[in-house]
């Protein structure tokens, strides 16, 4: 039988604590007890763990042994802000699916009232992508950061393959991109950063600095896709290419 699987807020070497909702849930819903054995993920890591004490307001776990996990997908998905329940859909599945890391940027076509308000709602996107990672039982939690302009994420300095969607490009595809990452990286795995873009596309502006600051832009097909449609598909791409 397959054991739940909890992700700590606090440990050290030899405990690990959840609080919170997750605490009271095991505490009032599941009745756990003392001696309830279960998965821990703290740290990046995952034990098998037993449960020491139980309150609605705090679990405590004995970490027993470490067991082998799954490593993220070494993938940074940058999001411009659209719709939030469309955007937090994406950002769920994309979790499910293995990213490693979510950037929300404001773009020209993401709308005012979205954009003034995107930086109160990075908290529940981390909440989401926290009950995401415990369902899909992931060994870690998608890094959320905090949302800028698009202008500040394109320009910033990295050391992976940068690749955003573009509805213009008809010769490159997604494939193809990935196929010129993996050439590049030789026998190391390629870290990715891969731009989705709002409802509406990029505006040409947004295009230039792209092509400007060394993104290569690629297709996922004919088709216009929705953005949340997009971001799924382009990770799944990726993960039946490097998984």
């Amino acid at each position: 039988m397959t054991r739940r699987r909890w992700i700590a807020e606090h440990w050290d070497e030899a405990t690990a604590t959840i609080i919170g909702a997750q605490a009271e849930h095991m505490a009032r819903v599941l009745r756990a007890q003392p001696g309830m054995e279960t998965d821990v993920v703290a740290g990046g890591h995952v034990f098998h763990a037993v449960v020491a004490a139980v309150s609605p307001q705090e679990v405590r776990f004995n970490l027993a042994s470490e067991l082998e996990a799954e490593p993220a997908m070494p993938v940074t998905l940058v999001l411009a802000v659209y719709k939030f329940d469309h955007m937090e859909w994406a950002i769920e599945k994309a979790t499910e699916l293995g990213v490693a890391a979510i950037a929300p940027v404001i773009a020209r076509r993401t709308e005012k009232h979205l954009a003034q308000t995107a930086e109160k709602r990075a908290e529940r996107w981390r909440r989401i992508v926290h009950e995401a990672s415990q369902q899909a039982r992931r060994s870690d939690v998608p890094l959320i950061h905090d949302p800028v302009p698009l202008s500040a994420r394109v320009r910033a300095a990295s050391v992976g393959t940068r690749i955003v969607l573009a509805e213009q490009e008809r010769t490159t595809t997604l494939r193809n991109a990935l196929d010129e990452a993996m050439a590049a990286a030789e026998e190391e795995m390629p870290t990715l950063e891969i731009a989705i873009g709002p409802e509406g596309g990029w505006a040409p502006s947004e295009e230039a600095l792209f092509d400007a600051n060394g993104w290569r832009a690629a297709s996922l097909g004919p088709r216009i896709l929705r953005a949340e449609t997009a971001a799924i598909a382009a990770l799944a791409v990726v993960a039946s290419y490097l998984e």
